[in-house]
């Protein structure tokens, strides 16, 4: 009864967003590369890449270059992590069909922690970002809720087909707080301890617009 109880409680937290969701959504794509090394005495190094279609493909969005260096508090737990961050954004201008590119580099704080509730594997991250977009300059800060649920109970303990949702809030520092927010569902494939695949669907919204993307994620560590 506890654990079913535990579930409802972050099924909810992860639904609640869907309250704000737009009905005037556009479907595009991103394919996610993230990679991380482990070094000596819990040091370990992240890196990303994610190209972002307004459609299918061939239509950018948004390039993301991202890259950090991390240690682990504890043993493969508790990480805290400095980074930097560039992003190409192809934004349309009004409702024509003109494109105009902003180029922003990011630097950014993390600490990213992990649970394990019955079956549930949590991750909690929180991200703290100075934006240097063109010459501006902003300041964000991001909560990460991930869960993933094994959908296999071998008895070797080698459950590779999972499910995998997370749901991520974005709020700046000036006068209109709330930025947007991340909801995503999808169904990963554990191939190794050091490959994982994931496709799933995330929604994107904003104060007044929302967005829908289908995510093609590949998770490698080296």
């Amino acid at each position: 009864m506890k654990r079913n109880k535990i579930i409802a409680t972050l099924t909810f937290m992860l639904v609640l967003p869907f309250y704000g969701l737009s009905q005037n959504s556009d479907l595009g794509n991103w394919l996610i590369y993230i990679g991380s090394k482990e070094l000596k005495n819990g040091w370990n190094i992240h890196n990303e890449v994610q190209y972002r279609n307004y459609d299918a493909v061939g239509d950018l969005e948004q390039l993301l270059l991202r890259t950090g260096l991390g240690y682990n508090l504890t043993d493969n737990n508790n990480n805290l992590l400095v980074g930097y961050g560039y992003i190409l954004s192809e934004n349309y201008v009004g409702e024509t069909d003109q494109k105009v590119s902003v180029n922003e580099h990011r630097i950014f704080q993390q600490f990213t922690t992990k649970q394990k509730v019955g079956v549930l594997n949590l991750s909690h991250r929180y991200r703290f970002e100075q934006r240097f977009v063109e010459d501006d300059f902003k300041m964000r800060f991001r909560y990460f809720l991930g869960l993933k649920i094994p959908l296999q109970n071998k008895a070797d303990g080698n459950n590779p087909l999972y499910l995998s949702a997370y749901n991520e809030i974005f709020l700046n520092t000036k006068s209109q707080v709330f930025d947007r927010n991340r909801l995503y569902g999808g169904l990963g494939y554990q191939f190794s301890k050091k490959l994982r695949l994931e496709l799933g669907y995330m929604n994107q919204f904003f104060e007044t617009s929302g967005r829908d993307q289908i995510n093609v994620m590949a998770f490698v560590n080296f």
